[in-house]
């Protein structure tokens, strides 16, 4: 195995503490939060067994991901109509400039937080 191969494989977590496997060679019946939610499932609770781990060529330093047992996973909760109204609510509040209190149908850039005739109108005024 290549340098950066032996680094990441620990099967047995003698070195990092839990199983650590290489990019792309962890073993069936290991998932991410990710992979575990194309599924329909989530973790429920259950600790992280084992993790993945990718060292960073340029930068040097790893990048981790977790992994969960499948069969430990549970269902993702459906949501309810009090979560589809808040998520609504929230959407709403983002496509919403608080200066001219005008509704977009794209989310407003939180870099500015106002929209692009707003802006515009303060950058004239400040030349």
């Amino acid at each position: 195995m290549p340098t950066a191969y032996s680094r990441c494989f620990d099967p047995n977590g003698a070195r990092y503490g839990i199983p650590t496997y290489p990019w792309q060679m962890a073993p069936d019946g290991y998932a991410t939060r990710r992979q575990l939610r194309t599924r329909g499932l989530r973790p429920g609770g259950q600790p992280v067994a084992a993790q993945v781990l990718v060292i960073n060529r340029r930068a040097g330093s790893p990048r981790v991901a977790y992994l969960y047992r499948l069969d430990l996973a549970k269902p993702v909760r459906p949501m309810t109509s009090r979560k589809w109204g808040a998520l609504a609510l929230a959407m709403l509040a983002r496509r919403t400039c608080p200066r001219c209190r005008i509704t977009y149908s794209y989310c407003l850039s939180t870099r500015h937080g106002i929209c692009g005739p707003c802006l515009a109108t303060d950058e004239q005024r400040a030349a």
